[in-house]
């Protein structure tokens, strides 16, 4: 059975709860404020308006260090309605607002010291670096400087990805649990209280986190398994992939348009998965993924034997028609950016849509597009036109050559009311950008370009530029959250 208001299938009756956009952006800095008002119920010992602002700044770093553990992309109910795009690069972005403000947490305890007396003020600061007492915060800002610099040199380091993967949660893990220790040992304002009580709350919160991602979802891997029932060259170095419940596993309640983590045989452990869209309609039974050879795991994929045990987690993502089941429809994909935008034009197939729909495909040479038989197949059964573009000219292709310049756009665009359209955008981060921002000279509202990329790069597209702006918004709210504790306690 189809649920109309989503687009899922609801055989098995997975609802997960999604939280809105908005929602996400209220709890983010309540829950980072919040030991601002703990700390202000505290009856300790004045200090001057840089010790609070120092202790602000520390209480408020630690605080978003452990909200790291949810913003990881794995959780529906706070990226469900964002998008993994958006919540990674939040993940990313605050990243480095927990270091520099935990970075400046010892510093700013000397200002007054230094300005009074610099050498006195660089010894008190290398004490703070030295003595016994502080020893768990050192190590947690040490190590959180190298989970950061590492995170964002990932690419050049010679690790494999599971292994950066099980490095990240180790570090991470230390982190908190060293600057916890640091917070209730030697914070005049975390030594007892509420604000004690609500650090062992958040140290609690994050081991449930990870028990939830590595122990249950570990266990679900194993006792609700999936078979490959086949696998298919569809273009160079590009296979689909049919995966069939095993008895006994429900159905996946899905939308067309989001992705699931996927592992196999004896790897089925949740540090080992990978994410990849479906390319499937959530009326057929099963799950079809479209897969390009890219790195160590997939330049295996088209040997993996029928019958092999998979393990699939999700479903994830928001790059899906929900909300403009009326519009008309332009899917733009570029190279294995066609995963996703298959499964919604073959879903729009299986609901015998009847609005109309435009698709452009970009890849680099011919052989690099996949399923294109079938996208003409269906061209009978659906209000749809297709726009097959290729970088480089080939011997016997037929369709155009170049790249998806404004001018095709408004090809696609013809005819089409730009109010009325919802645009879905998959493929390499810098076609993404120049494609948005294509659409939205074209007069498409922002809020109708809806894009996915799974390099997680930020991106500078006038929608990521908005998103950056909404970002420093909470920074400053963060901020301002620290400039009212100092106004009130000094």
């Amino acid at each position: 059975m189809r649920d109309k208001a989503t687009g899922a299938n609801s055989g098995d009756g997975r609802r997960t709860p999604r939280l809105p956009a908005w929602a996400v952006a209220v709890l983010y800095p309540v829950v980072c404020l919040a030991p601002l008002v703990l700390a202000a119920t505290r009856d300790v010992v004045a200090t001057s308006g840089w010790g609070l602002a120092a202790a602000g700044l520390g209480l408020v770093g630690l605080a978003g260090m452990a909200v790291q553990f949810v913003t990881s992309g794995r959780f529906e109910i706070v990226s469900g309605r964002l998008g993994i795009d958006r919540v990674m690069a939040f993940h990313k972005t605050t990243a480095w607002w927990v270091l520099l403000a935990l970075l400046l947490h010892p510093v700013i305890y000397v200002v007054p010291t230094f300005l009074a007396d610099p050498g006195l003020g660089g010894e008190r600061l290398w004490a703070y670096h030295t003595l016994p007492h502080y020893r768990s915060g050192v190590v947690a800002l040490s190590v959180l400087v190298l989970l950061v610099v590492g995170s964002a040199l990932r690419a050049r380091l010679p690790l494999r990805y599971e292994a950066w993967r099980a490095a990240h949660l180790v570090l991470a893990a230390v982190v908190l649990g060293a600057g916890l220790h640091h917070a209730v040992s030697a914070g005049r304002f975390s030594a007892a209280g509420l604000l004690n009580v609500y650090w062992w709350a958040m140290g609690a919160a994050a081991v449930g986190v990870v028990v939830v991602l590595y122990g249950l979802r570990w266990a679900r891997l194993h006792l609700r398994p999936w078979r490959l029932a086949s696998v298919t060259k569809v273009a160079d170095r590009m296979w689909e992939l049919d995966i069939q419940p095993a008895e006994g596993t429900p159905p996946l309640g899905y939308r067309a348009g989001q992705f699931v983590w996927m592992t196999e045989g004896v790897r089925r452990f949740p540090l080992f998965d990978h994410p990849f869209s479906i390319a499937d309609s959530p009326l057929r039974p099963g799950l079809s993924l479209v897969v390009k050879e890219a790195g160590d795991f997939t330049k295996q994929i088209g040997t993996l034997a029928p019958g092999t045990p998979i393990g699939i987690d999700g479903p994830y993502g928001s790059f899906t028609l929900e909300e403009h089941g009326e519009d008309a429809v332009l899917l733009i994909a570029g190279g294995v950016g066609i995963a996703p935008i298959l499964g919604l034009l073959r879903d729009l197939v299986a609901q015998e849509y009847r609005h109309p729909i435009r698709l452009a495909y970009a890849a680099g040479r011919p052989e690099n597009l996949a399923c294109i038989d079938e996208i003409a197949a269906v061209r009978s059964a659906l209000d749809l036109e297709t726009l097959l573009l290729s970088e480089e000219e080939a011997h016997g292709w037929q369709g155009e050559i170049g790249r998806l310049d404004r001018n095709r756009l408004s090809e696609m665009l013809r005819g089409l009311d730009p109010e009325r359209t919802v645009a879905l955008i998959c493929g390499p981060g810098p076609m993404v950008t120049a494609v948005a921002d294509g659409l939205i000279d074209l007069g498409l509202p922002m809020d109708r370009v809806i894009y996915e990329r799974f390099d997680y790069s930020e991106g500078a597209s006038r929608l990521d530029r908005r998103l950056r702006r909404r970002f420093m918004g909470l920074g400053l709210a963060l901020l301002a959250g620290v400039a009212a504790f100092v106004a009130l306690m000094a």
